[in-house]
């Protein structure tokens, strides 16, 4: 499980060694983040997240260079968490527990002969509610659960209900999920079997906290599930298969890496990424595009980090490349 955030400023202003004054190039730059994110910070502390955010800054400004380049294949913008360290992140955001022991669960596996569309977008075909926003709660299992459900819902009635995540972060930690440090979308899709429904964001809305009770109210049964599946694990072939047959399909993969916090647009690949997953997210689709005269595969990931961040608030994954990001490694969907 990951812990809360707890980086006393002492330790960040000796961390960061405090020799770097701010550059003043950049004070109207920074002027105009702050302004934008709404980010107010008491006494010293402004002096801290200002030398983060340059340092990120930075950072984001070389890759796009090496990207002009032709040695990256997509591209880095600032965002609203530029004043967090990469370390701060991950223990903020990255809520993904990967499940030691499953419980048993059927095991959607690829079938050699099943021929699947050549891309799929469940987003064009309205089982998709809008990107959302987890704000700093490490609770990505939740909104990645919710969004399997709502295409769940959507296929069954036709009807795309928002879903609520706060509903699955007060009720789900009987079944091992830890709020916003972390949790399992089995476990979430467990609950609502378990409960017999989970209610709507407008009844149950998201308060990016867990300290509240229990408050799910049986008047209001917006999704139901009666089984979770689990697709065979490291299979994008499998992945693929369940995507296209069954609409979005919860993932986990490795966000850790600085790129990734940072990403804007392109396809994404990185060395950095590893097999350890640690951010929930949801696979609504996958396609191809031709980049400098030959095709390359894609997974389209639904994110929790508003619409500023990737591509509305997507990530195109490159897909067919020794699973990258371990993006079949945690994959489960529900089913009525």
């Amino acid at each position: 499980q990951l812990g809360a955030m707890s980086v006393p400023l002492g330790l960040l202003l000796a961390l960061l060694g405090c020799a770097a004054a701010p550059d003043p190039a950049l004070e109207e730059a920074w002027e105009g983040w702050k302004s934008l994110h709404a980010k107010e910070y008491p006494g010293e502390a402004e002096g801290v997240r200002r030398e983060v955010w340059e340092k990120n800054l930075r950072r984001i400004q070389q890759h796009n260079w090496e990207e002009s380049q032709g040695q990256h294949a997509f591209r880095l913008a600032m965002n609203h968490y530029g004043d967090l360290t990469d370390e701060e992140f991950n223990q903020l955001l990255n809520g993904f527990t990967p499940v030691q022991q499953e419980e048993a669960a059927p095991l959607f596996q690829a079938l050699v002969a099943l021929k699947t569309p050549v891309e799929v977008d469940w987003r064009v075909k309205g089982y998709v509610t809008p990107v959302k926003n987890q704000g700093h709660c490490g609770s990505c299992w939740a909104f990645s659960a919710t969004g399997a459900l709502e295409g769940l819902v959507f296929n069954q009635t036709g009807k795309l209900a928002v879903l609520s995540e706060q509903n699955l972060i007060d009720c789900s930690r009987k079944l091992g999920n830890n709020g916003c440090h972390g949790g399992y979308m089995t476990r979430a899709f467990q609950y609502v079997r378990n409960n017999g429904g989970l209610n709507s964001e407008h009844v149950y809305p998201y308060m990016a906290t867990d300290t509240s009770s229990c408050q799910y109210n049986p008047r209001d049964r917006a999704a139901n599930c009666s089984a979770v599946w689990l697709v065979a694990q490291g299979s994008e072939v499998a992945l693929e298969q369940a995507v296209a047959a069954v609409g979005p399909v919860s993932v986990a993969v490795d966000a850790s890496s600085f790129h990734f916090h940072f990403y804007k647009s392109g396809i994404f690949s990185s060395m950095f990424c590893s097999q350890q997953v640690n951010h929930g997210m949801l696979a609504v689709g996958y396609g191809t595009s031709q980049e400098h005269g030959h095709n390359v595969s894609y997974w389209i990931l639904k994110n929790s980090w508003s619409e500023v961040w990737g591509e509305q608030g997507y990530i195109r994954l490159l897909k067919g490349a020794d699973n990258q990001c371990g993006v079949a490694n945690q994959a489960s969907f529900p089913v009525l």
